[in-house]
């Protein structure tokens, strides 16, 4: 991962991330347990490089979950890992979520001037969200949605990453060198009539605003 270096006289500005994540759930809805995977894809720009774009992957899984889970075990997993250093980023993170996205926008600011309570009564995942909030705190970042399973290359590469952590029941165990483009060569006829997202404009990056901080002894 880029790194944030600082001395005397000069302002580098907070390197940019892009992450994509998405997550599964086998058997959703259904009675008993369902296994469920998370993935993510981070890129960054080679330091010192000529516009390179470095990928590393994510995924995490579990044996009984829920696909609102996973969504956020994704943010989770992708915010511990990129800021495991320390180092403090821009994320532009995009999931075809809107649970996530609206969460992290809204729903999190009116819980925690409740006291992380709702009006119509308890917050589902009330742990996991506030843990999600302690992995991004300290991060600026970008939340955007996009439709899933629309030929957006990178979150069907996400998706790919949580089926197969979901079906495996596999963990990364931080990042890895990522597999995209061999999973895009495998796939080559679809992902011809993908869309790969080209990397995020510094100059057009738009922080969300920061997220309430959750208070010593949280998650309960």
């Amino acid at each position: 991962m880029p790194e944030t270096r600082r001395s005397a006289g000069s302002d580098i500005p907070t390197p940019l991330v892009a992450v994509y994540a998405d997550e599964s759930c086998l058997g959703n809805g259904r009675e008993g347990e369902n296994p469920g995977g998370a993935g993510v894809l981070v890129e960054y720009a080679r330091p010192g490089g000529a516009g390179d774009i470095v990928r590393r992957d994510v995924w995490v899984s579990e044996p009984a979950t829920t696909n609102n889970r996973m969504a956020l075990r994704s943010v989770i997993e992708a915010f511990r890992a990129i800021g495991h250093k320390g180092t403090r980023f821009r994320v532009v993170f995009t999931t075809d979520s809107r649970y996530i996205v609206d969460g992290m926008t809204r729903w999190v600011h009116d819980w925690a001037q409740r006291g992380w309570k709702r009006k119509s009564g308890a917050i589902e995942n009330l742990a996991l969200w506030q843990e999600a909030v302690q992995a991004v705190n300290g991060h600026a970042v970008e939340w955007r949605w996009v439709r899933g399973h629309a030929g957006h290359a990178q979150n069907e590469y996400a998706n790919h990453l949580a089926v197969t952590a979901a079906g495996g029941q596999t963990q990364s165990g931080g990042l890895v060198d990522s597999g995209y483009e061999e999973w895009a060569a495998r796939v080559s006829t679809a992902a011809s009539r993908m869309r790969l997202e080209p990397f995020p404009d510094a100059a057009a990056f738009r922080p969300s605003p920061a997220l309430p901080v959750v208070a010593a002894g949280r998650p309960s």
